[in-house]
């Protein structure tokens, strides 16, 4: 018997896989006309939930009704039949289609048995106009950026005219504007009577579109609360304890008068950046700043030797590096941890044994064999320091939460014996338990005298973690502040900065600059 206004209901769900049990009598239920909140760390358990309601995988025990009816979920097609459309964190997406071609894949509209190409690119635009994308339907998918990816996914799944529809993760990638867009779309959605079952791990988006919250934990239902329920409370359920600091800084005695172990010099690469200087201590976190397309990302690219640059140098510990050479930055002691942790940061198909011993794999190898019994001992002495949850390090890196999947890629680091440590969006479509666990790790590395550089667009983690803050602008260093002095106000007043300005500014620390000492500018480092 269906519940009022009931959509979809599963009960007592379990499935478990070899090594872990990844659900273990999961109940949820969503109402016709409602944004259901489905929360919990990475691998609690949402992704092999949400995968059953797809098909993708079957349910060890328990049942899945649909309008009160017990149904079977066997592929994407039987979900299509029932109502239900899944918005994948993962795109799914053909990258040589065209977007009208994938919003249509399998389902093209025909005529006299040919592909009726002019309406399945009509019906695609319609679609991109409701989701509020400005993009072409013949375009290729490989032409576009991540966010426009995004909501061609949004556009395939209303192409289906679901009654149930899951978005996982689906503001991770946008911007506060896409961001705004995308929420005026759902609540259309939900005036249609559309049940919506939202993943985020964004808590303030909860009360801005939630009506309700289902928290899993360890692969358990441990609660069903409103939408309104303050973010600490959230955190207690998620985590199963209260976080009572959210950036658990734990700032190390740096002298000012120690050379850095990071030194970088007018760095410029034309179009890109230019004349970027700054210094990094040992057991210092200095946080850089900025808004998207500032060319953050991109000096910490040309910093590791991954791109080049066309003036200025990089200096580790008093000694120059060559220009875009990443082993000899690696034989130095950088490590990058980069911003796509899957596309650049891991061997995903590979093991987490493998993936912590890629970097020291060069140095583990004699005479054409790898040491591997010593390269094992080091993975599981790592990955047991840094509590990286598996089934055993021969489990798939893939197979990992994302916040397990980070604890790797900054593992081979620390295996490597990095000295200074580049952090590119650490924690990025990370939980907040994992968050904290990732903050901890950066405070043991500065504890023991690493040099840490994170790079963060989360202002608020920026401002919590870092002792010193640079912020750019238009590919410019537009100033630093020091940890008493940064707020957000300081920190974005800098951020928007004219070219103009950020010339002055330039000029007035040349002219500041101690005598004798005109390229140091302003990351002197000795607040």
């Amino acid at each position: 018997m269906s519940h009022d206004g009931e959509l979809l209901r599963v009960e007592g769900i379990r499935k478990a896989f070899p090594g872990v049990v990844a659900l273990d009598g999961v109940d949820f239920d969503l109402r016709a006309g409602e944004v259901h909140v489905l929360l919990g760390e990475n691998g609690a358990g949402k992704s092999t939930l949400i995968k059953m309601l797809s098909g993708a995988h079957q349910p060890d025990a328990g049942r899945i009704l649909v309008d009160g009816a017990e149904v079977r979920v066997h592929g994407a097609q039987d979900a299509e039949r029932l109502g239900i459309a899944t918005i994948y964190q993962e795109f799914n997406l053909v990258p040589d289609l065209t977007v009208a071609e994938n919003v249509f894949l399998g389902r093209q509209p025909r005529r006299y048995g040919l592909i009726d190409r002019k309406k399945m690119e009509a019906d695609a635009a319609e679609l991109l106009a409701r989701v509020g994308v400005d993009v072409s339907p013949r375009a290729r998918c490989r032409e576009l950026g991540i966010a426009r990816l995004q909501m061609v996914e949004i556009a395939k799944a209303l192409s289906l005219h679901a009654r149930v529809l899951v978005m996982d993760e689906p503001t991770a990638v946008l911007t506060s504007g896409e961001v705004d867009k995308l929420f005026s779309l759902v609540r259309a959605l939900r005036e249609d009577g559309v049940g919506i079952v939202f993943i985020t791990h964004h808590l303030e988006e909860i009360a801005a579109l939630g009506d309700r919250v289902s928290v899993i934990r360890d692969g358990r239902s441990v609660g069903q609360v409103p939408a309104s329920t303050p973010e600490d409370e959230l955190v207690r359920l998620m985590v199963g304890r209260s976080i009572e600091q959210q950036y658990p800084r734990e700032r190390t005695d740096v002298a000012g008068d120690d050379a850095p172990l990071l030194r970088v010099r007018g760095l410029t690469r034309e179009g890109v950046f230019h004349g970027v200087d700054f210094e990094v201590r040992a057991g210092e976190v200095v946080g850089v700043a900025g808004l998207v397309g500032a060319g953050r990302t991109e000096v910490a690219r040309a910093v590791f030797g991954a791109d080049p640059y066309d003036a200025g140098s990089v200096e580790v510990a008093g000694r120059p590096l060559p220009k875009h050479d990443v082993y000899a930055a690696m034989t130095a002691g950088i490590g990058l941890v980069p911003e796509d942790r899957k596309g650049q940061g891991l061997v995903l198909d590979a093991s987490v044994a493998d993936n912590l011993g890629l970097v020291t794999l060069r140095s583990a190898t004699r005479a054409g064999l790898v040491d591997r019994a010593g390269q094992r001992a080091a993975a599981e002495r790592i990955a047991a320091q840094l509590g990286v949850r598996m089934a055993g390090l021969h489990q798939h890196v893939r197979t990992l939460s994302g916040g397990n999947q980070q604890k790797v890629v900054i593992g081979k680091w620390l295996l490597a014996k990095a000295r200074v440590l580049i952090l590119d969006e650490p924690t990025r479509g990370i939980d907040v338990g994992a968050k904290v666990e990732i903050y901890q790790l950066v405070n043991e590395l500065t504890a023991a005298g690493h040099a840490v550089l994170m790079i963060s667009s989360d202002l608020p983690e920026v401002l919590g973690m870092s002792d010193r803050v640079l912020v750019m602008a238009q590919g410019r260093l537009a100033g630093e502040l020091a940890a008493e002095d940064a707020t957000q106000d300081a920190v974005m007043a800098l951020a928007v900065s004219t070219t103009t300005a950020l010339d002055r500014a330039a000029a007035e620390r040349h002219d500041t600059a101690p005598e004798g000492d005109d390229e140091k500018g302003a990351s002197r480092g000795d607040h």
